[in-house]
């Protein structure tokens, strides 16, 4: 007889059922799929063996994604060896529902595995009533323990690598046409606004964005005079064309316009220039990224019609994963469903079509030359997308292969092998990718150096503080004794002065001292002047 049973992963942990009456259950399947629905019923057919229970989120997270992998972890391998009966008359056999992890358990552990058939229904009942067979688990923690796992696998799985960030790519260039759409209809808007009073200056001058410009620094062209020359040169970048229009609004045929009207169009003519500003502002940008992200697919085909492969395809990896011919006609789409239903021909080239080497070959070569730039991108995108450290040398070599095929097309001369060229080009790439490595490994020194720098700094204005704080104590400290022996000495009592100090005891002395030495010095000026008068009177 064989003895069933069931693994059931849970994000609270892993559970071991033990399945009663295993041959008569595969008999009956439809009674099994009835007393799944029923709490007591299902019961009696199953019974909980063992339960592990994760101990911390991430341990849950790394048992999920091995899991999920098909790789047996060490927490559910241990669960297993201590909790499924091994020996015994009766065989032992474990069902699991995901076939991957049965053929990985099979040849870790040595054990019969059965997937599918009653162990699916068990294992839907199991998921059913789970917090029910589980002794102190709630629907509650349960629900909230599928909710945070969730999260955090979802989170682990969607992986955000900044380096290669082709999003930005995917929004900058989608910001770059809608840019090139409102800069066409707001400069129009401009033309037939200004065309009333100014209507000459719409044949001398095309572009949009100098005819902002004009616009904005004419104002009414009354008022124009020889001064404005200059600045008119400055933005039309010639001189013939500045007196055009000096002497078109001499002569114009336009209505007049009220200064208001005026103020109303130069600002509104500021708005469009100010846009084109940012639109090539966006385009270095879009071309930095790219050369961060894509730099050979860039370098063969172009910044702008690189991104907007990328676009199309959603990412990079995408692209990378796509083959030739799809790239070929990528943007086609339409094209190539309607020659599919109408049996037409087939569209030769999609987004590649606006790269320069397809406008440069004859029209008889065109279907050609798509052909072959489309293979050139797409090894172009898988460099790029799998390399680690980016380099556009590939691209470059590339586009040097479409330029001799090109040149092949017209002339005859026969191109390299392709062999040789791309032994050359990874001669230079591990050239460049050392080079590059080696200043990255100087950044790193330097930082470190900062970085070590930083901390001895801290580290000694720490102590400096600390020393201070030592010698600010040991000053106070010598204050307060001095003004503990000055206190005593000040000090009053019972109305008897204390005990005075040595250099007070001097001071009181020879204050003392004084009417004595003055008493003397008195006696000895009487006893000269008794000399003198008796002297006078013996004379």
């Amino acid at each position: 007889m064989v003895l069933l049973h069931v693994l059931f992963e849970h994000a609270a942990g892993y559970a071991l059922f033990a399945v009663k009456e295993v041959e008569e259950i595969g008999m009956l399947l439809p009674q099994v799929e009835e007393s799944v629905l029923n709490v007591g019923k299902f019961n009696s057919v199953v019974r909980l063996s063992a339960f592990f229970p994760f101990k911390s989120a991430q341990g849950a997270l790394e048992n999920i994604n091995a899991v999920s992998e098909g790789v047996v972890h060490a927490d559910l391998k241990l669960f297993l060896e201590t909790n499924l009966p091994s020996g015994g008359k009766k065989k032992t056999m474990l069902g699991v529902s995901d076939a991957k992890l049965g053929a990985a358990l099979q040849e870790e552990l040595q054990l019969s595995i059965q997937t599918g058939g009653v162990v699916a229904e068990i294992i839907r009942g199991v998921r059913l009533h789970f917090h029910s067979l589980v002794k102190g688990l709630t629907a509650q923690a349960a629900s909230k323990a599928q909710l945070g796992l969730g999260h955090s696998y979802s989170r682990a799985k969607v992986k955000f690598n900044v380096n290669r960030a082709d999003n930005m790519i995917i929004q900058s260039i989608a910001l770059l046409d809608q840019l090139d759409k409102d800069i066409n209809t707001f400069s129009m808007r401009v033309r037939e606004w200004y065309g009333y009073h100014f209507p000459e200056l719409i044949k001398i001058v095309s572009d949009n964005s100098s005819y902002c410009k004009l616009a904005k620094l004419i104002g009414n062209r009354k008022e124009m005079t020889e001064e404005i020359l200059e600045a008119l040169e400055e933005i039309t970048m010639d001189s013939g064309k500045a007196q055009a229009i000096l002497d078109a609004s001499r002569s114009s045929m336009g209505m007049d316009i009220s200064p208001i009207d005026l103020i109303n169009i130069e600002s509104f003519s500021s708005r469009v220039v100010s846009l084109t500003n940012y639109r090539q502002e966006l385009q270095e940008y879009l071309r930095s990224k790219m050369g961060q992200v894509a730099p050979n697919l860039a370098a063969l085909i172009g910044e702008v019609v690189g991104a907007r492969l990328i676009s199309h395809a959603g990412s990079l990896t995408n692209l990378a994963k796509y083959p030739a011919s799809t790239v070929q006609i990528l943007g086609a789409e339409k094209a190539l469903f309607r020659a599919l239903k109408t049996r037409g021909n087939t569209p030769k080239y999609g987004l590649i079509f606006h790269s320069t080497f397809i406008g440069r070959a004859a029209a008889k070569n065109k279907g050609r030359i798509s052909r072959y730039l489309a293979n050139k991108c797409t090894i172009a995108s898988r460099i790029d997308c799998f390399s680690e450290v980016p380099t556009s040398v590939f691209g470059d070599k590339l586009r040097d292969q479409v330029e001799e095929r090109l040149a092949f097309y017209e002339t005859g001369e026969a191109p390299r092998k392709n062999l040789d060229v791309m032994k050359e080009a990874v001669a230079e790439a591990t050239e460049v990718a050392a080079e590059i490595k080696r200043k990255l490994d100087k950044k790193e020194k330097k930082k470190k150096k900062r970085e070590k720098k930083k901390l001895e700094a801290l580290s000694t204005a720490e102590g400096d503080l600390e020393e201070n704080g030592d010698a600010e104590v040991s000053v106070k400290k010598k204050k307060v004794k001095k003004q503990v022996e000055e206190e005593p000495e000040e000090e009053v009592t019972n109305g008897l002065e204390a005990t005075p100090s040595k250099k007070k005891k001097r001071k009181i002395e020879a204050v003392e001292a004084e009417p004595e030495i003055k008493e003397e010095e008195d006696q000895t000026e009487k006893k000269k002047k008794k000399k003198k008068k008796k002297a006078g009177e013996d004379e």
